[in-house]
């Protein structure tokens, strides 16, 4: 089974940068497109950014537009979240997402197949 590993999450200030990880071991991982989801407590998951398989063609939600970056290394088998301009809004549990098929990249939660387990981003004010 596919496993997925968040790695990158922290407290920082307002206006600071974070990178995420997501390591994944399986071996078709090339194929897979991937997203980037996050939860606040109380709150439903909600969608962020997802890129497909190639890395050619990325989605955001409106409220990162300009401020993050997906992108992935499939030679690694990792896809990364870059994260600038932080805001308080952004704390949450941030995980990873990989769908098992996809030409496009999706992002719909209920789309995707294999998940991490989170990891925590805390923005203060």
């Amino acid at each position: 089974q596919v496993q997925l590993v968040e790695s990158g999450g922290g407290l920082v200030q307002a206006g600071d940068s974070l990178r995420l990880s997501c390591a994944a071991n399986g071996r078709t991982f090339n194929r897979y497109p991937m997203g980037w989801f996050r939860q606040a407590p109380g709150k439903e998951r909600e969608f962020v950014a997802a890129i497909s398989w190639g890395g050619g063609s990325t989605g955001y939600a409106d409220s990162v537009k300009g401020r993050f970056t997906i992108s992935r290394n499939n030679a690694k088998n990792t896809v990364y979240l870059q994260m600038n301009s932080l805001k308080p809004e952004d704390t949450a549990v941030y995980y990873c997402a990989a769908k098992q098929t996809g030409s496009y990249y999706y992002t719909d939660r209920y789309e995707y197949d294999y998940w991490g387990q989170g990891t925590q981003v805390t923005v203060s004010s």
